[in-house]
């Protein structure tokens, strides 16, 4: 029973993550051509002609159109229209602080010059004593940095939740009480997710057992360049 039992959780260990991948794969391919299917005229949709539905034909189309868009608005007349609209939704009282809000989010999001992100740390938080795992994201800057800076230098940092990271708290720390760590966001984010089931390896105390295992190795076996010196230097000179 107790092989069976680990037979049983070692295949949950591997089917598991597998099937959830799969699921919500196929959950965003079929939302996707949910949205995008529609609009698609009869023509051009394959499954008018075939007695099935081709899946993730949407998700072809909408990857083909936002290319097409991003290179139709690379150029001067792309640009010119685009700023045309901006300056329409300008005047728009409600509307305008919406897209602004959203167009910066999505700049710095996707922005690979970006630093958004790129390193993990510690803060004390919510008393001290206890520390929260948080994302750095920026240096402070503007009103909040002025008012608050008091020469210090404040980062602004991402509390995530457990177990859903998507929400959190917006923390401007100063510099001198954040401890970065070597683990990357991810490894961050899998700790997060599992409150703390899911530990990353930590990779200097492994890299310091390597190095202790390649000296000792190098100590068991000298190398034949050095033993020829060795020979060479005890023999009498002719």
């Amino acid at each position: 029973m107790t092989r069976l039992r680990n037979y049983f959780l070692t295949g949950l260990v591997i089917t598991g993550p597998l099937g959830i991948t799969a699921y919500l794969t196929w959950s965003l391919i079929l939302w996707v051509d949910g949205w995008v299917k529609p609009w698609i005229p009869i023509h051009y949709n394959p499954d008018t002609y075939l007695p099935f539905a081709v899946p993730g034909f949407g998700l072809i189309v909408s990857f083909f159109t936002l290319t097409m868009i991003g290179f139709l608005t690379a150029n001067i007349a792309g640009r010119t229209l685009i700023s045309y609209g901006e300056q329409i939704l300008g005047r728009m009282p409600v509307v305008r602080n919406l897209y602004r809000g959203l167009k910066q989010i999505f700049e710095t999001a996707l922005s690979q010059r970006g630093n958004s992100f790129k390193k993990a740390a510690l803060i004390e938080y919510p008393r001290h004593g206890l520390w929260a795992i948080v994302f750095l994201a920026t240096g402070t800057k503007g009103e909040v940095a002025h008012l608050l800076g008091d020469d210090r230098e404040l980062v602004s940092v991402f509390l995530p939740t457990t177990p859903n990271p998507t929400s959190g708290f917006l923390l401007f720390v100063p510099r001198a009480d954040i401890l970065e760590l070597d683990m990357g966001v991810e490894d961050a984010a899998k700790l997060v997710i599992s409150a703390g089931l899911v530990a990353p390896e930590y990779q200097k105390k492994t890299r310091a057992l390597a190095d202790d295992a390649r000296a000792k190795q190098a100590d068991k076996v000298p190398a034949p360049a050095i033993e020829h010196e060795r020979e060479s230097a005890d023999s009498p000179a002719e």
